[in-house]
């Protein structure tokens, strides 16, 4: 048998389906190669492994699974004693701002603890990375939090990002209050989907205020928010982030009266000394924001 077959048919089975099996496997490798080679291991024995939807392994391949499972599942647990146990992992989720321009600095402090760590970062939404939480396809995620989280997670928060408008640098708009006496507004309203917090609690807020103004345009970043917004494209609401630089064609207009967004870490399980690690460090840098806000506020007034 191929040996690389049965690893392609042990993601497939471990994670039940070969879409799931793509986004896990620690390489590149698109999802018609990955059906196409468990295909071709199906062929050479000449049974079928799995029932494709919904997904359920068939007698065989349980018996297939359960002979190769202990080697695929034990690699990292043998790279890590022969190193002399050093090796460490860890998978995060988190936002492209978050681990873009706020990760580095805590990766760097946690390898001095854990000078072999191998780290493992997907981009994503709170949604998915609950799930991928349950599914233990992650092991830490810093995302905005919004309710008790799900069985088995645990939750910290780490701030509070007050909500903004983006506008245009050029736009006569310097105050909200100008937007909400208006009879209609006509800007195009650009935001992230309508299932995130920003958006969510954007909109609650402007059903306090009696106020009707759907998103002209979604965008999957704040990033992107920006980007558009210095383009011209409409108004766009987001977050203040401490000491968060943004465009020179976007002005910030606070909203005060707006619930914040909540950002905070989810994991599940015990908490191993590598997780505590990282934890410590998130909440020492979210602290460390806090009093420089508290610092450079003070010297405003």
């Amino acid at each position: 048998m191929n040996i690389h077959h049965l690893e392609l048919f042990y993601y497939v089975a471990r994670h039940g389906g070969i879409t799931e099996a793509v986004r896990n496997i620690p390489y590149g490798i698109q999802q018609p190669a990955v059906s196409g080679q468990v295909a071709q291991l199906e062929e050479y024995l000449g049974v079928t492994l799995f029932q494709r939807r919904p997904f359920a392994l068939t007698p065989a391949g349980e018996k297939l699974y359960d002979f190769v499972q202990p080697f695929f599942a034990n690699l990292d647990a043998i790279a890590s004693d022969l190193q002399g146990g050093k090796a460490r992992q860890i998978r995060i989720g988190a936002s492209t701002i978050v681990l873009r321009d706020h990760l580095p600095d805590v990766f760097q402090n946690v390898r001095k603890r854990f000078p072999n760590l191998k780290i493992s970062l997907r981009e994503g939404y709170p949604q998915d990375f609950e799930q991928a939480l349950q599914k233990e396809e992650l092991d830490l995620a810093v995302t905005a939090i919004e309710r008790k989280p799900a069985l088995g997670l645990h939750s910290v928060a780490l701030i509070e990002l007050p909500l903004v408008l983006l506008v245009d640098k050029e736009s006569r708009i310097t105050a909200a209050d100008q937007l909400w006496r208006r009879d209609k507004i006509e800007d195009p309203l650009i935001c992230l989907p309508a299932a995130e917090a920003i958006c969510k609690n954007f909109q609650q807020g402007l059903a306090r205020l009696g106020v009707d103004w759907f998103p002209g345009m979604e965008v999957s970043s704040i990033d992107l928010i920006e980007t558009y917004v210095a383009g011209g494209f409409g108004i766009g609401v987001s977050v203040q982030v401490p000491k968060g630089k943004v465009s020179p064609n976007v002005r910030i207009v606070p909203l005060p009266d707006f619930t914040p967004v909540i950002v905070g870490v989810l994991w599940r399980g015990k908490t191993s000394s590598l997780l505590q690690a990282f934890l410590d460090e998130l909440q020492l840098r979210a602290k460390r924001f806090l009093q420089s806000t508290a610092k450079e506020s003070a010297k405003g007034t």
